[in-house]
């Protein structure tokens, strides 16, 4: 039988960590990004120790160490996008600004997603530095920023989402999707795109039903995504859309290994169409 090989799919390279757990950082990357049609090139930048409820300690990798894994990969593959978790530190962000500058010396429009964590969702601490404090060097590099409304006011303070947006914007972010799963319960979830000058207002929303549990890498499954659908040379309202359709249909199919949050249902079929 003569194979039937595939045309060579879009390579999205990520930053972010290793959680044995299975539910969030890179092990929910690398399904979300195949998922949605790519091919995910994956650097660690910590090890942790988590399960589905709990972080008990974050070790972040070497910076030469991260430099040299993603070396390699830049200087062989060609990346259509790239997607950022956490960095561990503040020396791997510095690391992994100097590699994105490399890659936007080839490519100016190389698409960027920032998913700034800085905690799980219990609370519990993604870094060995401060976790707001190591992402500053990648502002001005991120395509599209995408966070949660814990993190936002982290970020921002305990101000409207407009001006959180306004002023990640200010500090170089191109496009913010404020996300709306975490923080106060409302009945829905409602996410909003802000993109433009730091004056511009919102650009869209979606609205979601807010389903009853709690999820383990709900976040870094929607920046995984997102990367994905723009990789694809999507425009950033289509990426943005088809990406919460996406996580929407793995968290409504999500299952349970243990008591805690649910894992997202990264495989299962969904119609990758816009």
């Amino acid at each position: 039988m003569a194979a039937s090989y595939r045309p060579a799919p879009p390579c999205v390279l990520v930053f972010s960590g290793s959680d044995p757990s299975g539910g969030a950082g890179m092990q929910a990357d690398i399904p979300a990004i195949s998922a949605l049609g790519c091919h995910p090139l994956s650097v660690p930048t910590a090890l942790t120790v988590q399960d589905n409820v709990s972080v008990f300690a974050v070790h972040a990798l070497d910076p030469e160490l991260v430099r040299h894994q993603a070396q390699v990969l830049i200087d062989r593959f060609d990346i259509a996008a790239v997607k950022l978790g956490i960095a561990g530190s503040r020396e791997n962000a510095e690391t992994i600004a100097a590699l994105i500058g490399q890659l936007r010396a080839k490519n100016p429009a190389l698409p960027v997603v920032l998913d700034p964590v800085l905690a799980n969702g219990k609370g519990d601490n993604l870094s060995k530095d401060d976790a707001a404090r190591v992402i500053e060097p990648l502002y001005a590099l991120a395509t599209v920023i995408t966070p949660n409304l814990n993190e936002a006011q982290c970020l921002c303070g305990d101000v409207p989402p407009l001006q959180q947006a306004r002023e990640l914007i200010r500090r170089g972010c191109q496009h913010v999707l404020l996300k709306g799963g975490h923080g106060a319960q409302q009945e829905d979830v409602v996410n909003r795109w802000y993109a433009g000058q730091p004056d511009a207002g919102e650009s869209a929303n979606w609205r979601w039903t807010r389903l009853p549990d709690e999820f383990h890498g709900s976040g870094c499954t929607l920046a995984a995504a997102l990367s994905a659908c723009l990789a694809r040379g999507l425009a950033m309202r289509e990426a943005i859309d088809l990406a919460q359709r996406y996580t929407q249909h793995a968290l409504s199919t999500s299952y349970a290994i243990a008591a805690g949050q649910r894992i997202p249902n990264r495989i299962a079929l969904f119609d990758t169409a816009h």
